[in-house]
């Protein structure tokens, strides 16, 4: 069975719109999954001669609805804005749109009726102007689904890594890890890709310390304090996790498949070498969250000064579609 994915519009007023329509000109897309739209019809319709796309819109209320045709793009429409929203302007009513896309798609995944999000980027200000107070999509994913415990994960050609903490100072990164964290981590990236249907994926632990700390050599003992107690709960209960490994060579033995997902530190150990794999086809996942509920989105923002203007890539919209597709749950 394809999975069915639920990609939702994002801000109206930026890229989204005109890169999910030039993403679902792509046959490969439909050979591989079923996607349907969650957003606004008038919206999509409006860019489709942007992009100059020859599909079809096809309405629909419920999944069970949907063609599933390649050249007809299945959209549930839940008609709240104008069709002359402006491009590229800050907008509540957008904001609120972007919103009500990602409340339906997580109601449709609680429900079993598509198996994974995939999100176009939506405008922290306009969401804010839509009285939606959130600092973005993972903070209302998680409200949504009743969530706490859930982490990042990125995705380049070759490599995946998640992250035990993300956006904060280096030294308060450090202070957050604990033993706790580091198998729960560990935990969510072994059950994200045993669910995806990989059989006894490897995990390895980053070291905080250049060369791992080296026996003490460098650092403070963090390595020995923070990481080896969770990778070691981790291993008794059966998980293939290991480390913690050398900064400097594990992402590269990662990308040349000795390892399936690296566990990093921090923001820029991990984010570092997801950008020089490929930032154009980087993906930004959420795991963790309840209900196994997984959310892919494009590692970029609505990019207001060209929206409407046919220049958007869409290579990232492709690429996070195509994450959600393999990270599906199967179960």
């Amino acid at each position: 069975m394809k999975p069915i994915i639920g990609i939702t519009m994002g801000d109206a007023a930026g890229i989204g719109p005109e890169i999910i329509v030039k993403s679902l000109t792509d046959k490969d897309i439909y050979d591989r999954c079923q996607p349907v739209v969650i957003g606004d019809v008038k919206i999509l319709e409006k860019v489709k001669p942007i992009v100059e796309a020859d599909v079809d819109i096809h309405v629909i209320q419920h999944v069970s609805e949907a063609k599933n045709e390649f050249g007809t793009i299945d959209v549930i429409d839940l008609d709240l804005l104008p069709e002359d929203l402006p491009f590229g302007q800050v907008s509540g009513e957008a904001g609120n749109a972007a919103y009500q896309y990602i409340a339906r798609a997580v109601s449709l995944a609680k429900e079993k009726q598509i198996n994974a999000i995939c999100t176009a980027p939506l405008n922290k200000e306009a969401l804010h102007k839509g009285g939606h107070l959130y600092p973005g999509h993972t903070e209302i994913l998680a409200k949504l689904t009743d969530t706490e415990d859930f982490s990042m994960m990125l995705t380049a050609p070759n490599l995946k890594v998640i992250h035990l903490t993300t956006h904060v100072g280096l030294i308060k990164a450090i202070e957050m890890i604990n033993p706790e964290r580091t198998y729960k981590v560990i935990k969510l990236a072994h059950d994200t890709l045993t669910r995806a249907g990989m059989k006894n994926p490897s995990v390895a632990v980053c070291g905080i310390n250049p060369h791992a700390g080296e026996n003490g050599l460098f650092g403070n003992g963090e390595e020995e304090e923070k990481l080896a107690p969770g990778i070691e709960k981790a291993k008794q209960e059966g998980i293939n996790a290991s480390g913690p490994h050398p900064a400097d060579t594990l992402f590269f033995r990662a990308a040349r498949g000795d390892f399936d997902i690296v566990v990093a530190c921090y923001h820029d150990q991990g984010h570092a070498p997801i950008k020089v794999m490929g930032i154009e086809d980087g993906v930004n996942i959420t795991v963790g969250l309840k209900g196994g509920v997984i959310r892919t989105s494009v590692d970029h923002g609505t990019a207001f000064d060209i929206a409407g203007k046919n220049i958007a890539d869409s290579r990232s919209m492709k690429a996070a579609i195509n994450s959600a597709i393999e990270l599906a749950p199967r179960d």
